[in-house]
């Protein structure tokens, strides 16, 4: 792994490939972000652990790992391989790429120097173009990228709606059965997201990378994920997360087969969604979506409102 950027770290810094032994420093520094940006923490441990997942199975994954020197050990029994503290790391993977750097270690250049190490990683496979996703508030990492030749590229909202009480839950259309996720309809919903989100992705994920980032993920809510169905085939899904210590629940997919949109079951499966949370104690749910889904108005249509925003930023990569 080249990473001439990382040869310019901050005296007391050192740099070391990240593993999937690494999820819980990961994750702790992802949680430092997001409560000093947002004042809680959204990003389960499972999310870390399917990004850092890739590593095993996609030639065009990795990731670096910057910690506080305090002496460095081989990984052994599954133990983060730095005694030192972990301030900052960076992932690539094909086109998409994140930079995270712990609060009380910014101002040093550590972002610059992650982000020149991601383009370097893109470049040596051949990428021509990468692309962040930051929080519009992150002002700091907005200047960053908007001065290395970052360009915007798509809006996201994170989209939340309140249930204190429990929701109601319209009647589906004529010939469409609801009911909660079942054990063998992994598959079917494979499909059918993939075939929705085909439309404005960049690529198809196999199976077994979108399991990792839905279905099997420890947080996976099958009883607060819905189905909808014409006869015997899958026709919607809404597939959830119980994130431990969210007093919401989140969705983490929705998607509905092109020919049975337009007629309300995208909304009759969130309400099902949002009733099931309801019932297990969540007073609230919440979403995230993208311009390029065309999907906003549908769910500001069932109450839900728009919490924050971030931006993805793109650049074309040149050669050297």
């Amino acid at each position: 792994m080249a990473a001439t950027s990382l040869q310019r770290l901050p005296v007391g810094c050192r740099s070391r490939p990240a593993t999937t032994a690494d999820v819980t420093a990961v994750h702790r520094l992802v949680t430092a972000c997001e409560v000093d940006l947002h004042g809680r923490a959204t990003t389960g441990a499972d999310r870390v652990a399917a990004d850092l997942g890739a590593l095993a199975t996609d030639a065009r994954s990795d990731a670096v790992l910057v910690y506080a020197s305090g002496g460095e050990v081989a990984p052994s029994g599954g133990v983060a391989a730095s005694r030192g503290e972990v301030v900052g790391w960076g992932w690539v993977r094909g086109r998409r790429a994140t930079v995270h750097v712990h609060p009380g270690h910014r101002g040093r250049g550590l972002g610059g120097l992650l982000l020149a190490w991601t383009e370097e990683r893109a470049r040596q496979w051949g990428g021509d173009r990468l692309a962040q996703t930051v929080p519009d508030e992150d002002h700091a990492a907005v200047a960053l990228l908007e001065s290395g030749g970052y360009a915007r590229l798509v809006t996201e909202w994170l989209l939340a709606i309140a249930t204190p009480t429990e929701p109601h839950v319209p009647d589906p259309p004529a010939g469409i059965t609801v009911r909660a996720f079942r054990a063998g309809d992994e598959q079917s919903a494979y499909r059918l997201t993939e075939d929705a989100f085909d439309e404005w992705q960049q690529r198809r994920k196999s199976y077994a990378e979108w399991a990792r980032h839905t279905v099997e993920r420890p947080t996976f809510a099958p009883a607060a994920s819905t189905v909808a169905l014409a006869g015997e085939q899958l026709v919607g899904a809404v597939l959830s997360l119980d994130i431990p210590g969210d007093d919401e629940g989140y969705v983490e997919r929705v998607a509905v087969r092109r020919d049975f949109r337009n007629r309300g079951i995208a909304r009759v499966l969130l309400q099902e969604s949002f009733r099931a949370f309801h019932r297990q104690g969540k007073r609230g749910c919440t979403l995230w979506t993208h311009s390029d889904t065309g999907a906003l108005p549908l769910y500001e249509r069932i109450g839900m409102t728009v919490r924050r925003t971030s931006t993805v930023y793109s650049k074309t990569l040149t050669a050297g």
